[in-house]
């Protein structure tokens, strides 16, 4: 089985081709970061509008790379069905995502599935020689969600935990824009923290109802204050008048210690959850999941199940909702192409 699948959910105009769930035709990702990096995060409106103009573009892209020298319409019968994220995510994004994939289907007769965004960073780990194997305990850390799942098959998983207010990479953006580094914070702050001491500021934990809940909106204020205070300002010393007064070595010290408070918060709580379910496979996905920090304490633990997304897949990709989408074409019946709306809060 073929299927197109389409992201818009944030940043990223993305599509891709997947057969059976497993194999990788193609993918064509139109990234808006050098759009967003001059605001300092993205910008819904400005999303939603450069999703307008490279959609069809990379749709067509994926197609001429998945069949090469096939006419269109010849290379639209080997498709076998379309699959969108429709959420959660930014609610302009993915009605260009939608909207983009009801009209195809809607032209070219084709089966349409609707996809949860942050599932499929889970999926993108089947996107491999070596499939996880069920029971299987998932981390998904990105910009915008920290959640960890339980999947005990492919239609029955339970959420465990996840993040009450920020999330991992969300913080990473934060306090990348406090210390004065580039966005995207995640790649910035880690290459940043490779020359600092990750000791050198004590930073908290969050203490949660739910033991496999995540909150990173304390540890970014605590990074606040503790700026404040190397600099000699007070509370009311706003964070964007910060970064111009703190030297290198202070920079990369604060990147260092922030990046092992997350990659300590984080470990912690899949090891517990390891402890009490004992699953047969560990995945991790997401953009945070590119953090090689992160993959070298993990390697750390003695967790001999553990896999990683492919590192050309962590961030928003077309691949892991065309992969979900097989799956997810296994047991459920395609959803009404009228029916198909956006749901930018969509959980599990």
């Amino acid at each position: 089985m073929i299927i197109l699948g389409i992201e818009s959910s944030c940043d990223e105009t993305a599509t891709a081709i997947v057969e059976d769930g497993q194999f990788l035709l193609s993918q064509a990702i139109e990234s808006q970061v050098d759009i967003h990096a001059q605001y300092g995060g993205v910008v819904p409106e400005v999303a939603s509008r450069s999703h307008l103009e490279a959609v069809i573009p990379v749709v067509s892209i994926a197609i001429k790379k998945a069949f090469p020298g096939v006419d269109k319409n010849a290379a639209w019968g080997k498709i076998d069905a379309i699959a969108v994220s429709h959420g959660p995510g930014l609610s302009g994004g993915l009605l260009v995502g939608t909207l983009t994939a009801r009209t195809l289907a809607m032209i070219y007769s084709k089966p349409l599935y609707g996809i949860n965004h942050v599932l499929g960073h889970t999926y993108a780990n089947w996107l491999s020689d070596k499939q996880p194997e069920f029971p299987v305990l998932s981390l998904t850390a990105s910009g915008g969600h920290t959640q960890l799942v339980l999947l005990e098959s492919h239609t029955d998983y339970k959420l465990l935990g996840q993040t009450r207010d920020d999330a991992a990479g969300e913080a990473f953006d934060k306090v990348a824009k406090m210390l004065g580094l580039p966005y995207p914070g995640g790649p910035n702050i880690a290459q940043a923290a490779q020359k600092g001491d990750p000791t050198k500021y004590k930073l908290p934990k969050a203490s949660m109802d739910n033991k496999y809940d995540f909150s990173f909106s304390g540890l970014k204020t605590a990074v606040l204050r503790k700026l404040q205070i190397e600099i000699g300002g007070s509370n009311a010393t706003l964070s964007t008048q910060i970064a111009d007064k703190l030297t290198d070595q202070q920079v990369y010290d604060f990147a260092a210690s922030f990046q092992q408070t997350v990659v300590e918060t984080l470990t912690g709580k899949l090891l517990k959850a390891n402890e009490e379910f004992a699953p047969e496979s560990i995945v991790i996905g997401g953009g945070v999941a590119a953090n090689q920090q992160l993959r070298d304490h993990l390697s750390t633990q003695g967790l001999p199940k553990l896999s990683y997304t492919d590192i050309a897949l962590c961030t928003d990709n077309a691949a892991m909702i065309a992969c979900l989408a097989y799956y997810q074409s296994q047991y459920q019946e395609p959803v009404a192409i009228d029916d198909l709306l956006v749901s930018p809060s969509l959980s599990l």
